[in-house]
This record gives structure tokens, C-alpha cells and sequence, in this order.
């Protein structure tokens, strides 16, 4: 009877027992995962999302109605310093789950490049990101390493980048070389008149570049070899020229008379002078900007042209003539113009003497 009653006891205690520990379950506060970060606080005021943060070798994972990233560091209490970087930004807003927010820690680096070394905070560490971080122009051609922090006692920094300059891609062009144009005198031919004797052609010239580029893009490009193909052909043009039935003028003589042609050809009685100025003034009108007296005292520019002074109606400025001194151009006039079309007036150095 007693062993009875004693398994009677036990069985009641264990029915007891049973129902206690699920009533204590059905009475005790549930806790969400949202609250599993100690000292995280939410609110009703928006919806929630889960949002991961990794920070360095850090994962926490919450679920808060943050309204933006920067509220998300705010209530875990996660600090950044000014050469931190976090991805996405700040001002960015929490509008999903499963959010992911990339705390990226900025530490010291050592970049040398050649004799020069720079300081610097970043966050990369890709190598060719480290070198451009600390201010130097990196090229897709260079090579940039982490090396052995040889002075680690003395600058406590463990992270060191050498920068080993490349040679550069080489590009190669072929370009045109221009011919120049080249003029004879022809007396077989009418006065004034052209004729092309030899067309130009162009030449042809190699040119070697080194270029940079970064990221794919051409930065700068520099001549290191050229290499002519074949020279240019000059262009020739013949210049009509009559030779003129006269004496040439001379300082004694003060007055020339012969028969010559005018630009259109035909025969007319022309009467040359001279005079001695400064012809600077008018070397302009033909894009002239000096002059030299010839050996026989003529004034010439730099085509061999004598200077002369003639009626602009008649001969306007820069028509190529015939002189007793050789092929002139008009270049000035002068009021003899209005008395005789047909006079030439020309500059010579026979009068001051001057060399000029």
C-alpha cells in the first residue's frame, strides 16, 4: 500500500514539474532578433528591414527601422574616423532587407617611388589604388608591389609599396610631309603668265611615340623616333618673262626708254626712274616684311623681286613685271603715276647709299 502511495507521489511531482516549465514558457518574454545587438533601441515610428554591417573582420547583423545608413552606425555606437570610407554613403536610406552596409578602416601606408616616399591613410589595398591614394601619378605600363617594411622600427608601419616605372607602349604613325612650291623664270613663254612644270608630292615621314595611359586612356605621348619614308617632290611653276630690248638702267642714265609688254601682253613704250627711300612701309602689301639691296644697288625682297613703284590701276600691287633690271613687283606708287601709266619707278640704294 505505502509503495503505492509513494509511485502515486512521484507521479504527481513529475506531472508538476511538466506543467510548470511549459507554463513558465507560455509567461516569458519573447525576444526578436532585432534585439539581440545589446544597446540597439527601436521604435514604432517605420518599418523595419535587416540590415548586415561588416566592419573589418566584424559581422553584426540587426533589424531596425533606421532610416538611413548613417542612423544604422548611430544606434550600434560605431564611430568613423575622417579617412574611413563607407559603402554605401552615409545619406543613403534603408529601403529593403537584407541591406548591407561595408565599414571600410583606413591604416597607414608607406608609398616610395624612386628616391621620393610619400605618407599616407587609406582604406584599399589594392596596390595600384595605395600608390594614386598617396598623390603619385601611376601609369598602366608601372608595377606596384608590396615590399618588406625594412624600417618598420623607425616609421611603425608595416604597409609598404614600391612603385617600378614601366617603359611605356610604343605607337607608330605615319604622317605626310608638305611640298614646298617652286618658281622659275621662263622667257619662252608670255610675260606674266604661269605654267606648272612639276606637280608636288607629298612625302612621307614614320614618327615613334612612347605613350602612357592610365586606366586605358592616354595620358601623354612623347617622340622618341622619326624616320623619313621618302622626301616630298617640290612643285614648280614657270613665270612668264620677256626679255626686254633695253640697256638696264643705271645712275647716269636717270631716264630709261624702251619697248616692253604689259600684263596683258601687249606692246607698250615704257619709261623707267629711279628713287632711294626706306621701303619698309610698303613690304607689307605683298606679306612682305623686309628687304636687301642686291649687289648692283636694286632693292629686292626676299624672292629676288625688284621693288617698284607704278600706277595701281594699270599694274596692281604684287603684279610680277618686266624691268631693265629684271622681273619687278608692285609694291608702291607715286604721283608720276597720274602724268605716264606706263613708268616704272624703282628702288635702289643710289642716291643716300645707305644700305637700306
Amino acid at each position: 500500500m505505502l509503495a503505492k502511495s509513494n509511485k502515486l507521489m512521484y507521479a504527481l511531482g513529475c506531472l508538476f514539474v511538466v506543467s510548470f516549465f511549459f507554463l513558465g514558457m507560455s509567461l516569458a518574454p519573447t525576444t526578436s532578433f532585432a534585439e539581440a545587438e545589446e544597446g540597439v533601441e527601436l521604435s514604432d515610428s517605420g518599418p523595419e528591414h535587416f540590415i548586415t554591417v561588416f566592419d573589418g573582420e566584424t559581422k553584426r547583423t540587426i533589424k531596425t527601422d533606421a532610416a538611413t545608413v548613417a542612423d544604422v552606425l548611430e544606434r550600434l555606437n560605431i564611430t568613423l574616423d575622417p579617412t574611413d570610407s563607407v559603402s554605401p554613403s552615409l545619406e543613403i536610406p534603408i529601403d529593403a532587407n537584407n541591406f548591407y552596409i561595408n565599414i571600410f578602416r583606413s591604416h597607414p601606408v608607406l608609398v616610395y617611388d624612386g628616391a621620393k616616399s610619400r605618407l599616407a591613410q587609406v582604406t584599399s589595398f589594392e596596390p595600384f589604388a595605395v600608390a594614386r591614394a598617396a598623390g603619385f601619378t601611376v601609369y598602366d605600363d608601372d608595377t606596384v608591389a608590396l615590399v618588406p617594411a625594412s624600417n618598420f622600427l623607425e616609421t611603425g608601419i608595416s604597409s609598404v609599396y614600391r612603385i617600378s616605372r614601366g617603359e611605356g607602349n610604343t605607337v607608330t604613325i605615319e604622317e605626310d610631309l608638305e611640298f614646298a612650291t617652286e618658281t622659275v623664270r621662263d622667257y619662252n613663254i608670255p610675260s606674266g603668265s604661269e605654267e606648272v612644270r612639276q606637280l608636288g608630292e607629298l612625302g612621307k615621314i614614320k614618327k615613334v611615340y612612347k605613350v602612357k595611359t592610365v586606366e586605358g586612356i592616354e595620358v601623354s605621348r612623347e617622340l622618341v623616333e622619326e624616320t623619313v619614308l621618302h622626301a616630298p617632290v617640290n612643285r614648280i611653276v614657270a613665270i612668264g618673262t620677256s626679255i626686254v630690248n633695253a640697256s638696264p638702267l643705271t645712275v647716269s642714265m636717270g631716264r630709261n626708254r624702251y619697248t616692253a609688254k604689259d600684263l596683258s601682253g601687249n606692246l607698250v613704250e615704257r619709261q623707267e626712274t629711279y628713287y632711294d627711300l626706306n621701303m619698309s612701309g610698303v613690304m607689307g602689301f605683298c606679306g612682305k616684311s623686309d628687304y636687301t639691296v642686291r649687289e648692283d644697288g636694286a632693292k629686292v625682297d626676299d624672292e629676288g623681286y625688284v621693288i617698284v613703284a607704278a600706277n595701281l590701276s594699270r599694274y596692281p600691287r604684287c603684279s610680277v613685271v618686266e624691268t631693265s633690271l629684271g622681273l619687278g613687283k608692285v609694291y608702291d606708287t607715286g604721283t608720276f603715276a597720274t602724268t605716264n601709266p606706263e613708268q616704272f619707278d624703282l628702288a635702289t640704294d643710289w642716291t643716300v647709299r645707305n644700305g637700306v
